[in-house]
C-alpha cells in the first residue's frame, strides 16, 4: 500500500531531474501540480511486473531496486535508482503492462504523474522527447553493461562492482550500506552463498566489514579496481 504525503519543498521537487530541466518555470510548476506526492517504506513495492503502466514515478529521496522474477521465483536485478532518476518511461510510452517489478531497499519520496498528464506534457513540450530517449538510451547501456559483466566478470568482481555502484557519487572515506545478504546476491547474480565468500574475502583484506545487516565499506577505491573500473 502506497502512502501519500507532501514533500518538503514542492516549488522545487524537479530540481536535478534531467526529464523536465528544460521546461519553463511556469510548466515545470504545471507538472508539479499534475504529480502525486508518495512515499513508500523500505521493502515496500512500488510496481510488479504486469501491473499497468500507469505513472510516471521520479525519484526524490532513498533508492529503489528494479528487477524481473523468473517462473522459480529467482530475482534477476536490472538497477539500482536513485534520486533523482525516474522510473517507468517505458510503459508510459508504450501503453503496454510494466516490463518489471520495483521495490524500495530504502525509505522513499517520489512524485507520481499520470500517463495522461505526461503524454499530454510531451505534446505540449517536444523537448522532453529528448531526454526520454536519453533515459532509454542509458538505460539499454546498463544493461548491456550488466550482460558483459556475467560473461567477463567472476562472481567477486560483479560484488564489488554491485558495492560500488549501491554506495554512488560519494567521495566519504566510508560507505554504509543496508542491504541483506539474499538482495546483494540478487543483484551481483550469484547464490548467496558464493557472495558471502566473497564479501569474507573483502573483508579479510580490509577493504569492508559487515554490521548484521549492514556493510560498511572502508577502502572503495580497492572494491572498484576489484570490479575492473577506473579509479577516481
Amino acid at each position: 500500500m502506497t502512502v501519500e504525503g507532501r514533500l518538503p519543498d514542492p516549488g522545487d521537487a524537479l530540481t536535478g531531474v534531467e526529464m523536465f530541466s528544460g521546461l519553463d518555470p511556469d510548466v515545470r510548476q504545471r507538472v508539479i501540480q499534475a504529480a502525486v506526492p508518495r512515499t513508500y517504506r523500505k521493502g515496500q513495492l512500488l510496481f510488479v511486473e504486469n501491473d499497468p503502466g500507469e505513472s510516471l514515478i521520479v525519484l526524490k529521496r532513498g533508492a529503489v531496486m528494479v528487477f524481473r522474477t523468473a517462473p522459480t521465483g529467482e530475482r534477476a536485478v536490472l538497477s539500482v535508482i536513485r534520486p533523482p532518476d525516474t522510473i517507468g518511461e517505458v510503459s508510459l510510452l508504450d501503453g503496454a503492462a510494466r516490463s518489471a517489478s520495483a521495490e524500495a531497499i530504502e525509505d522513499c519520496q517520489a512524485l507520481a504523474l499520470s500517463r495522461h498528464a505526461f503524454i499530454e506534457l510531451v505534446h505540449q513540450n517536444p523537448r522532453i522527447l529528448d531526454a526520454v530517449m536519453r533515459s532509454l538510451g542509458q538505460l539499454i547501456r546498463r544493461l548491456t553493461e550488466q550482460n558483459a559483466d556475467h560473461v567477463f566478470l567472476d562472481l567477486p568482481g560483479r560484488v564489488a562492482k554491485t558495492l560500488v555502484r549501491l554506495a554512488g557519487e560519494t567521495t566519504a572515506p566510508m560507505v554504509t550500506i543496508e542491504l541483506n545478504q539474499s538482495q546483494l546476491a540478487e543483484m551481483a547474480g550469484g547464490s548467496r552463498q558464493s557472495v558471502n565468500q566473497a564479501i569474507g574475502s573483502f573483508a579479510s583484506r580490509g577493504w569492508l566489514r559487515t554490521e548484521g545487516r549492514r556493510i560498511v565499506v572502508t577502502d572503495l577505491s580497492a572494491l572498484r579496481r576489484r570490479a575492473g573500473m577506473p579509479d577516481r
